[in-house]
């Protein structure tokens, strides 16, 4: 090495910059953090933003108990992501986090908590515990969210407690009683006998149980065919709910089916037994029993049964034979055991004959004293078996065998579920046409993906009516008032308004601390008998009514932010939660959706694809994560993936997602490495005429990518976001452009043409890149906006700044001739070629090779000699050359080439490659190898352009 390898090494211009490769995410983040709130960042996005067109995402409300989990995580940071990427594009798009603060979960934690105590404590002192337990859950979880950097007011966030959406509440109640919706009735409903209430369907979860199946042979008494001989006849009919058999009232046949009575001989008792099955169903039956001596006697259209009356197999009690469509022979016996307490179709059916409706079952699940003497008191699953050994003592019971089948579950404490006939207030969702007006509001919102429209469709469609009360009281009380004198409960718009302003001033626990005779409407009598004697009654509002009716007490209350909402964004679980009941509520009080644009995603699910739930056990700690590779890491990973479908989130995806940030971390450090005096020059001072080819490709090549990222954030495509910057980041800037860059960036001029060209495009990078990550990676681009230098027109945050747009001025002189894709291509080939040398440790990089390219195209030699000094310039090679030859396959020999020597033939394009190391010498200062080394006698060691470049340092000092 020469006495002067010092000084050259200091005359390059090698990176320096304040931006670190270590992120350090868990401490800069929240130092980051804590400025916007100084700064109220927030507030000054909501400033800079009034007046242009609103798009609001509404929130749905997480529940308010236990940390965060990646579920949270999940959909918060896609939430955030649609929030400032509407934001950039200049939309006014406010975010107002909420919370569930009522329901079942809380209040069963805090009576658990209490113990026996419970029984001593009133309601409102119950109630007063809950709603401290949920302002705990929702202060933690509030600084969980925020850690994520989320942006959003939330410093004023809407509560589910609090008493102006309460009184929302009660008034799109009032409003859907003015509009003839709300009844109350006794129907067979969903009954969680351990929480002992009332369930919604979406409180229901579907797993595989395993049930008694019986055959029951029930005593026909009259109304079979005569011609089919004299009895006794049976009617057999199938059940999975052995239990239910108790409230037995009628057995349902189809008017159309056909049904034949036959006489077999019972195995086991050795007598003669008539009975009537389906004829579809009559050798899949007997089969049970493996009978094959079967005699039969007649048949009949299902219709010619109808009234038919037959007894109860132990109970004293006779039932007609009615008449139902829904009546299958997919399993069972065609006839069908119909208990109107126990099943909605059952419950239709017994409307349609008049037939009481029994259900002697009390909340618990215990049978009562309407029941058997001998069930009364046990459990209705543990009194299957007493009832199977009734019926096979009677001589009743044809068949029993197990049968595993799909059967509702209550989501909170998991245990299977009843239906249970109790009088509850329901939404008719088929009065005034509410489903039909709701289905036409599903066709106008914009559905994403497709398939949650279908979805949404179905379940509206073929829904229930809607039981809205629950027997709890921890909510929002159903201000129904009972009349002492006739029973009558009085529950119409004008007392719901009535309490509605009350709960306004004093809030929902008014119901529970003042007597009944203060808060009573003025001038108030029952309708029935005219009595003014009232009790306060004790159900509460399903909790999906109250998060349901949202819209009316955030997007059309008090928060402004307008009606209907742009987007609602959750789990594809809500299709039958919140969304829809968002929607009944928004079409039966303003006849139109509360959304245009719903967007769904998948489940957070663990290594083993299943469903990540705190109640389930397998959630995992959304903090400790974050606390352990960044918000940054984790937003980024959310971004990555197609939500469409369930995420897979692991230790291992985390990391990878890790080394994928500091990709693009590097990038960056690279481009401030080589703009160090950024702030002693004005990017756009530098004359666009100055730009290399490769510099302008790289400009179309970054608007081309703003351009695709743009159109992404718009179709919400945050996947292909994160997919397009970081190929961008990868392949177009580190593995070519930044790299062919290198040597104009470190050796030339600090203040020269060629190497200001180059920083103005790293320049253009660098803003138009931190723009582009800022809804996906805000703290990074918020530390990278930072380093921007300073300028009139630059804004204090990057979450204040605009959508990057392609400069005009830049994007027509971008505009080239240059032919790149054929370049890239000859690129490729080329450096497949000297890889080859590289590994056979000939040369030590590139720039040591000396490459020949031949050729027999006269269109391919004109073509590389044209491009020849662009093409020397990206393949970073010492030298290249073109040499015309007769016939390719000819060149090896005609050259007299050794035959283990590496050459590459491409047929394609008529070519041979061949590199070698240059004879050139290196240059001390750049390391290039060229034939100029040596002849300048003040550099000896280096290059014509380095000695350049020196001679005009020398002249500065």
């Amino acid at each position: 090495m020469s006495e002067n390898s010092k000084p050259y090494k200091e005359t390059l211009n090698l990176p320096v910059t304040r931006f670190e490769m270590k992120a350090n995410l868990t401490v800069r983040e929240p130092q980051i953090q804590q400025r916007w709130r100084e700064a109220d960042l927030y507030g000054q996005i909501r400033k800079a933003r009034a007046g242009s067109e609103r798009k609001v995402l509404h929130d749905g409300p997480p529940y308010a108990n236990g940390e965060i989990h990646m579920g949270h995580l999940l959909n918060k940071v896609l939430k955030d992501i649609v929030v400032r990427s509407l934001t950039m594009q200049g939309f006014d798009s406010p975010y107002v986090p909420g919370w569930d603060c009522h329901g079942l979960p809380i209040e069963h934690k805090v009576v658990k908590d209490l113990g026996s105590k419970a029984a001593t404590m009133s309601l409102a002192e119950i109630r007063a515990l809950c709603q401290a337990d949920a302002l705990k859950w929702v202060d933690l979880q509030r600084d969980q969210f925020r850690r994520l950097g989320v942006s959003g007011d939330w410093e004023n966030p809407y509560l589910t407690l609090d008493r102006r959406y309460e009184a929302g509440i009660l008034d799109v109640l009032a409003d859907l009683l003015a509009g003839g919706y709300v009844f109350r009735q006794l129907k067979p409903i969903h009954w969680c006998t351990n929480d002992r209430t009332a369930l919604a369907e979406a409180e229901l979860e579907y797993r595989d149980e395993t049930s008694p199946s019986i055959y029951v042979n029930f005593p026909i008494v009259s109304g079979v065919p005569e011609a089919w001989g004299p009895g006794p006849w049976h009617a057999m009919v199938w059940t999975t709910t052995p239990w239910t058999l108790p409230a037995n009232v009628a057995i349902a046949a189809h008017p159309d089916l056909t049904y034949v009575g036959v006489r077999y001989v019972d195995p086991e008792l050795g007598q003669p037994v008539q009975t009537i099955v389906a004829a579809d169903l009559l050798a899949k039956v007997m089969a049970l029993r493996g009978l094959t001596e079967v005699t039969e006697l007649g048949r009949c259209r299902g219709k010619v049964l109808e009234h038919a009356q037959y007894r109860h197999p132990f109970i004293e009690r006779t039932s007609p034979i009615v008449l139902a469509q829904y009546v299958t022979v997919e399993d069972g016996t065609g006839l069908v055991h119909t208990a109107p307490g126990h099943g909605t179709e059952d419950y239709q059916t017994g409307r349609a004959y008049q037939l009481p409706t029994l259900s002697p079952v009390d909340a618990s699940g215990r049978f009562t004293d309407e029941a058997p003497a001998s069930l009364v008191g046990k459990g209705v699953f543990k009194a299957n078996p007493e009832i199977i050994s009734t019926l096979r003592a009677g001589g009743h019971l044809y068949h029993e065998l197990s049968f595993v089948h799909s059967y509702p579950h209550c989501w909170r404490c998991k245990k299977p579920v009843i239906f249970r006939a109790t009088e509850q207030w329901f939404i008719g969702v088929d009065r005034n046409d509410l489903r039909g007006r709701t289905l036409k509001e599903i066709d106008s919102v914009r559905w994403l993906p497709g398939w949650g429209k279908s979805r949404i469709d179905a379940m509206v469609s073929l829904r229930p009516d809607w039981c809205i009360s629950r027997q709890r009281s921890w909510g929002v009380p159903i201000p129904a008032l009972g009349c002492n004198g006739c029973e009558t409960q009085v529950l119409t718009a004008e007392t719901v308004r009535h309490f509605r302003d009350l709960f306004r001033t004093e809030g929902a626990d008014a119901w529970y601390t003042k007597p009944v005779e203060e808060i009573l409407p003025p001038g108030l009598t029952c309708s029935k008998c005219g009595g003014t004697d009232f009790r306060k009654e004790g159900d509460i509002l399903d909790v999906w009514f109250e998060s349901g009716a949202s819209h009316r007490g955030v997007l059309a209350g008090g928060f402004e932010l307008g009606y209907p909402a742009y987007m609602y964004l959750e789990g594809s679980d809500q299709h039958r939660g919140w969304f829809q009941s968002s929607i009944l509520t928004a079409v039966g009080t303003t006849g139109l959706a509360p959304f245009q644009t719903v967007l769904t995603h998948g489940f957070v699910v663990d290594e083993k694809g299943q469903k990540m739930a705190k109640s389930g056990g397998n959630a995992v700690s959304a903090v400790k994560a974050t606390e352990q590779y960044g918000a940054d890491v984790l937003r980024l990973y959310v971004a990555s993936m197609d939500y469409a479908d369930d995420i897979r989130m692991s230790e291992k995806g985390i990391k990878e997602m890790s080394e994928a940030y500091r990709k693009i971390r590097n990038t960056f450090r690279y481009l401030l490495g080589n703009l160090e005096d950024y702030a002693s020059f004005d990017p756009a001072s530098v004359p666009l005429e100055s730009l290399h080819e490769i510099d302008r490709w790289a400009l179309r090549q970054l608007d081309e990518v703003a351009a695709d990222v743009k159109g992404a954030f718009e179709r919400f495509e945050f996947y292909r976001v994160f997919q397009r910057i970081y190929q961008f980041c990868s392949v177009e800037l580190s593995s070519f452009y930044l790299d062919v860059l290198k040597d104009r960036l470190y050796a030339e001029l600090p203040q020269g043409p060629d190497r200001r060209a180059a920083q103005f495009v790293l320049a253009r990078l660098h803003d138009v890149l931190t723009r582009l990550l800022a809804p996906l990676i805000p703290h990074t681009a918020e530390e990278l906006w930072e380093l921007l230098p300073s300028s009139p027109d630059k804004v204090p945050s990057v979450h204040l700044a605009a959508w990057p747009e392609a400069e005009s001025s830049t994007s027509t002189a971008a505009e080239s001739t240059i032919p790149w894709k054929d370049l890239l291509v000859y690129r490729a080939l080329i450096l497949r070629e000297t890889e080859s040398l590289r590994k056979s440790k000939k040369i030590g990089s590139n720039q040591e090779a000396s490459v020949e390219l031949y050729t027999d195209s006269s269109e391919t030699a004109e073509f590389l000699t044209r491009h020849l000094d662009l093409l020397t310039s990206v393949c970073i090679v010492a030298e290249l050359a073109v040499v015309r030859v007769e016939k390719i396959e000819n060149v090896q020999g005609e050259r007299g080439w050794a035959e283990d020597e590496t050459h590459l033939v491409d047929l394609e394009h008529r070519l041979v490659i061949r590199a070698s190391k240059s004879p050139a010498g290196k240059c001390e200062r750049c390391w290039n190898l060229r034939p100029t080394v040596g002849q300048s006698a003040a550099h000896p060691s280096l290059c014509e352009r380095c000695v350049g470049v020196m001679s005009a340092l020398d002249s500065r000092v």
